[in-house]
């Protein structure tokens, strides 16, 4: 069984452990937090000895771990990522992966030396059954017109922001806002389903530090457009939908692929999605990673993990040409 370390106390490691765990090949050992209270408070649910560290050099070091998932803050994956590499642990890193593309680059090579390590972001959307669907039916799809994605959902950290503070999900500092959490499922999408876009651009509402708070974006490809509304200061029921000739593509959530619909030209629809076998989204992805971690030594899992790894460079690529195109300016950005 693979002993998971994680770092981050919200309630998005609460999800990912339960979905790890679930999977019968993980077992929670070790938490970081900076302060060890926090992390104690926060590992006293689970019902099995765990060791608590606020020193991140003595978590990678002296932890009894082989996989981290890092849930902190958007700009600490890239530095957490690297500590956690050159300390031989594998790496299950939260979106966005990286801040910018010199970042990732400097990653890329790192794991290049040490191709013992895998490295996966955790972009969990697209290890569902739905998510491979989407994309075999596309195949079959003579003609494609393009698409438009919406994944808008209100932020619980909205209201801190508009009372006068600066969440770190709404800073520019802390690599936040609405393009890198959710526009990225949408990209993933977008790169996935239709391949690398010849030109991107970005138009959004910035709020009054600077951060998008929604926007949309439009990637150019020879034939269409893929359009892409995101945001986190308002909710959207709105379904996405991808072109074909006469026929639709009806998504009920592109981020979450619960629900997938095949509208004929003569309006008749066609249930195409799978039902979710679980209520834990990040189950699909806990599965998915555990296969390849089996067996790192294996040239088929290093293979799927490096086609992974290729997509997140990708996807990474687009978000930085898109905050670049919006004049979005990270501190990271500034720190090479």
């Amino acid at each position: 069984m693979l002993k998971l370390g994680v770092i981050g106390t919200n309630w998005i490691t609460d999800q990912f452990i339960l979905a790890a765990e679930a999977t019968g090949e993980f077992h929670l050992t070790s938490i970081y937090s900076r302060k060890i209270s926090t992390a104690q408070a926060f590992g006293s649910k689970y019902l099995t000895p765990i060791e608590y560290f606020d020193d991140l050099d003595r978590f990678f070091n002296e932890g009894k771990f082989d996989v981290v998932y890092i849930a902190s803050p958007n700009s600490l994956h890239y530095e957490q990522s690297v500590q956690a590499i050159k300390a031989g642990k594998h790496v299950i890193v939260e979106k966005p992966a990286c801040s910018n593309p010199t970042e990732m680059k400097h990653l890329v090579k790192l794991l290049r030396q040490n191709s013992e390590i895998f490295y996966f972001e955790a972009a969990r959307h697209i290890h569902s059954k739905n998510f491979a669907l989407i994309k075999q039916k596309l195949k079959d799809l003579k003609v494609k017109q393009g698409a438009n994605l919406t994944y808008k959902k209100y932020s619980s950290r909205y209201a801190e922001f508009l009372a006068g503070a600066e969440p770190n999900i709404f800073s520019l500092d802390f690599s936040g806002g609405a393009l890198q959490d959710l526009g990225v499922y949408l990209v993933y999408d977008a790169l996935s389903w239709f391949g690398f876009p010849g030109e991107v651009n970005y138009y959004p509402v910035k709020l009054r530090n600077g951060i998008d708070g929604s926007g949309t974006a439009i990637l150019s490809y020879e034939d269409f457009e893929v359009v892409l509304n995101i945001g986190k200061t308002a909710n959207s029921y709105l379904p996405g939908e991808i072109y074909g000739e006469k026929e639709t593509l009806l998504l009920d959530n592109a981020a979450e692929l619960k629900k997938v619909e095949l509208v004929d030209g003569a309006g008749n629809v066609t249930i195409l999605s799978v039902e979710p076998e679980e209520q834990n989204p990040m189950i699909a992805e806990a599965k998915a990673f555990a296969k390849l971690l089996r067996d790192p030594g294996s040239l088929e899992n290093k293979q799927i993990q490096q086609d992974w790894l290729a997509l997140a460079v990708e996807v990474n690529q687009v978000l930085y040409e898109l905050r670049k195109s919006a004049q979005i300016v990270f501190k990271a950005d500034r720190e090479f």
